[in-house]
């Protein structure tokens, strides 16, 4: 890409989209297409195909998706896998069709085999049975990941496909029950904190282990994959095995999560875990060997990433998404 690549970011308006508009224009790149779902529906195929035909892209950041934590995906787990095939499909074979020559699809770390070997290896995909409570987001995933390799092979275009780790910071989806884990404990430590309550209530027993990016970093992560040299890229990647992880490297325990949130948001309550609620998987690790010899590492401390994103919270929080 060039400071002057015409760039479309779909999913601006999401936690991961808008940090990458954000890290664009810092790094001086002037001409960012974006689009509202309100304006573009990317599950409408027609719909999607016209506005490439209409804009002249030369490369995309695919980071539109419907995104949600366990609840969310337990109960409308119809909506997770159609309407994320529906995104990646028809923007992907409309970039092609559009002479789009670089791509990247944001993928989730939920496409390894549920008792993946720890930290997770990229090679670890397709390699055993996934998650139950979140199946149908990660096939989908995967789905998007093959789809850029088999266009990749096939017509020799460079879509390229990251796995990150969870992620959290501004423009989080913050509901309490249809969010991931970060934010919906950000917003129930607050509002314990506001209603100075005596204790506030975790779902499951603590004890999973979790790795945590903020997504800043992601953004800066993606960028710099995107603007790789392609043979360099291709140096640490396979024909079927074309995707990077992006993390930091480092786990926590669900409790030492909910323990580091209390000091930040100031919380002097008891913390009491129900474990009636799904943990989900016991242990998500990436291994990032590859992203590390490709030249990046992140840079934002999980506390001090938990402090700016609730500080971001208090400020925006009569127009958060909850």
């Amino acid at each position: 890409m060039s400071k002057h690549s015409r760039i479309f970011v779909a999913g601006h308006q999401g936690m991961v989209g808008s940090a990458i508009v954000r890290q664009l224009r810092a790094q001086g790149y002037q001409e960012i297409i974006t689009r509202s779902s309100s304006a573009l529906d990317l599950t409408n195929q027609s719909a999607t195909q016209r506005f490439f035909r209409q804009h002249s892209i030369d490369a995309v950041f695919l980071a539109a998706a419907k995104v949600g934590g366990i609840h969310a995906n337990h109960v409308q787990p119809a909506e997770f896998i159609y309407q994320n095939l529906m995104i990646e499909a028809n923007v992907i074979h409309a970039a092609w069709e559009n002479g789009v020559n670089q791509l990247l699809f944001l993928g989730s770390s939920c496409i390894y085999p549920r008792l993946s070997q720890q930290p997770m290896q990229e090679h670890a995909l397709l390699t055993g049975p996934l998650e139950p409570t979140n199946e149908p987001y990660a096939i989908a995933k995967i789905a998007g990941l093959k789809l850029c390799e088999s266009y990749t092979r096939q017509y020799g275009v460079d879509y390229r496909s990251v796995m990150p780790t969870n992620l959290y910071g501004p423009h989080d989806n913050f509901h309490p029950e249809h969010s991931h884990v970060i934010p919906a404990m950000i917003r129930r430590f607050y509002e314990a904190k506001q209603a100075n309550a005596p204790e506030i209530t975790i779902w499951g027993t603590g004890t999973p282990m979790r790795e945590f990016l903020y997504v800043d970093d992601m953004a800066s992560a993606c960028i710099h994959i995107l603007q790789l040299d392609q043979c360099r890229y291709r140096q640490f990647t396979a024909p079927m095995q074309s995707h990077i992880n992006i993390g930091t490297g480092q786990d926590c325990s669900i409790r030492q999560l909910a323990e580091t949130l209390a000091r930040v948001s100031d919380f002097q309550g008891e913390l009491k875990f129900d474990p009636s609620k799904p943990d989900g998987t016991p242990r998500k690790l990436l291994d990032i060997s590859r992203l590390q010899q490709l030249g990046w590492t992140a840079s934002t401390p999980l506390e001090q990433g938990l402090h700016q994103t609730y500080q971001w919270f208090i400020e925006n929080h009569p127009l958060v998404r909850h």
